[in-house]
């Protein structure tokens, strides 16, 4: 009989392969801002001397790929793209030949990373990643062992506080039904459907990172979302709380 894992995470792709047809609903609308997707500020700031580097990335829970589009941009000399969503990789793909850039995108699910040891200089990952992975210490020793000697992990999340934040115009309220230490809860966003999500903090992440051998470099929390509801206004948002972070790390 399946476990609790299992279980969820089955009902997890599901939702997500659900979800993903929006990147098929909306191609030509996100072939339009991919024609101008740049990296957040913060993560031109933090990985500027990586990219001067002219790194082969690798994006693991790659998404549409509009970030790969950027990073691309911003100096990467390739970027290879995994997802568990064939939807999702179809679409990305397409969009990388149409533009002509050097993205390649696979189905994989993780951990464990489908590539060779020591294969990559950077893996970048983040803006909704992490809530979906099960096992962080066996995903950063995944990394790790992919990373060549002198690569980086960068990350750009939500805060683990921000599952807590209720999203009122006028107040800020923790909601009753989320716990900053609880292990997981159904995701009643994006992609919704049953999707359960991984409730990891801070320190996990980071310790997670650290145990698997990578070098600290930068944790910086910001009171910027990554990511709003379209047509929403919550006071979480007004700058008082942390409602994103981003991590840079290297392999020795």
């Amino acid at each position: 009989m399946p476990d609790a894992v299992t279980v969820a995470a089955a009902q997890t792709k599901s939702a997500w392969e659900q979800a993903s047809q929006k990147h098929v609903r909306e191609y030509d609308a996100l072939l339009g801002e991919a024609r101008h997707a740049r990296l957040l500020l913060v993560e031109e700031e933090l990985l500027a001397s990586v990219l001067r580097q002219r790194p082969e990335v690798l994006h693991p829970q790659s998404g549409h790929g509009l970030d790969d589009v950027a990073l691309v941009r911003a100096g990467a000399r390739s970027v290879l793209g995994v997802d568990y969503s064939p939807t999702a990789v179809a679409a990305a793909q397409q969009r990388a030949d149409e533009m002509g850039l050097p993205c390649r995108y696979i189905v994989a699910e993780l951990p464990p990373l489908p590539m060779d040891d020591a294969g990559t200089d950077l893996v970048y990952t983040g803006k909704g990643a992490l809530i979906w992975l099960p096992d962080l210490d066996a995903w950063a020793t995944e990394v790790m062992r992919v990373l060549r000697p002198g690569g980086h992990l960068f990350i750009h999340e939500g805060h683990p506080l921000v599952p807590l934040w209720s999203w009122e115009e006028n107040h800020v309220r923790i909601r009753p039904d989320r716990s900053y230490f609880a292990r997981s809860h159904v995701n009643d966003t994006f992609p919704a459907l049953g999707a359960v999500e991984y409730q990891w903090t801070l320190a996990q992440i980071v310790m997670a990172t650290r145990r698997a051998g990578l070098d600290l470099l930068e944790l910086i929390e910001h009171p910027e979302p990554f990511w709003k509801p379209a047509d929403t206004v919550a006071e979480a948002w007004s700058g008082r709380l942390p409602n994103s972070f981003s991590l840079l790390a290297r392999r020795p």
